[in-house]
């Protein structure tokens, strides 16, 4: 729902959208979309100076609103019913912050899809995901492309649908 960037953080505040109908085949699934800033372990302003080429104050303040959003990113885990866990396909998946995510999410039992992103990149490797996280369906796709989004929307219906805790999501 927000804009994209080159330099990470571009999300810096989670975005709400209602009622959202997912539509594939004959099946339909309503849901809220709370778009999240990425859950990271480290921000450091200086990496947004050297690494992107911004000046010192506007890297302080993307390192402030960006661990800001960090932090709310977590805290609306306490109102969902499922979350689609958006995933890097050409980057190692045995991170802290991968760990760590899922750890929480399944110990809240919530249910989880994981997209793994990024199928056009050469380097991708969605099987090393499947790998890593066999206990969870991952989607092949490419946000950037489309590719196999029909699929990712099927899903979606199927799983979230028969493991939602009662509230329509």
């Amino acid at each position: 729902m927000g804009s994209v960037s080159e330099i990470p953080h571009e999300t810096r505040m989670a975005k709400w959208k209602k009622d959202v109908k997912i539509e594939n085949g004959g099946s339909s699934l309503y849901m809220d979309i709370v778009d999240t800033p990425g859950i990271s372990t480290k921000v450091d302003y200086k990496e947004f100076m050297n690494t992107y080429g911004l000046d010192k104050n506007e890297a302080k303040h993307r390192a402030k609103e960006a661990t800001e959003g960090v932090i709310e990113s977590i805290r609306w885990l306490e109102d969902v019913d499922g979350v689609l866990l958006v995933m890097d396909s050409t980057k190692d998946p045995f991170t802290q912050v991968n760990v760590t995510i899922l750890g929480n999410l399944e110990a809240r039992k919530l249910p989880v899809l994981i997209a793994a992103n990024k199928i056009d990149a050469e380097d991708s490797s969605p099987a090393t995901l499947k790998a890593a996280f066999p206990q969870h369906p991952v989607i092949p796709i490419s946000a950037l492309t489309g590719y196999n989004s029909d699929d990712l929307y099927t899903r979606m219906v199927s799983h979230f649908r028969k493991k939602r805790r009662g509230r329509r999501r």
